[in-house]
């Protein structure tokens, strides 16, 4: 019998698959179905900080700016050294109008990775 986790009974590999298939979902531009798959996989395993960045990018994707920044504060909670999610929390900011947060974690981004991307956002110069 195989082993499963919480009371659905779904098993460490379906949440695997869950996972795949939310970045498939995503990357085809359906936002809100990757975080459905997502949902159980974070529930099950809420240390999983990949699951959650990737919830955090949907959320985002999907317009749900709040539960984004809630799921990428989370993230940079346990990796403070995480650039995209630095990058990705400052387009959360700069999308709710607000400007200064936003401008920080663009510039933490721009400091812990040189991405043409991210220096660019950071906006040294101004």
């Amino acid at each position: 019998m195989p082993e499963t986790s919480g009371s659905n009974g779904r098993s460490p590999e379906t949440h695997v698959i869950d996972f795949r298939a939310a970045e498939q979902l995503l990357a085809a531009r359906d936002p809100r179905g990757a975080v459905k798959l997502l949902d159980p996989v974070i529930a099950a395993h809420p240390e999983n900080t990949a699951a959650r960045l990737l919830r955090a990018r949907a959320f985002f994707a999907a317009a749900q700016l709040r539960p984004a920044e809630l799921e990428f504060t989370i993230v940079l909670e346990r990796e403070p050294d995480n650039a995209f999610a630095h990058f990705a929390l400052a387009r959360t900011y700069e999308r709710q109008g607000r400007p200064e947060q936003a401008k920080r974690h663009f510039r933490l981004a721009a400091a812990l990775d040189p991405n043409p991307e991210y220096l660019k956002a950071a906006r040294f110069d101004g």
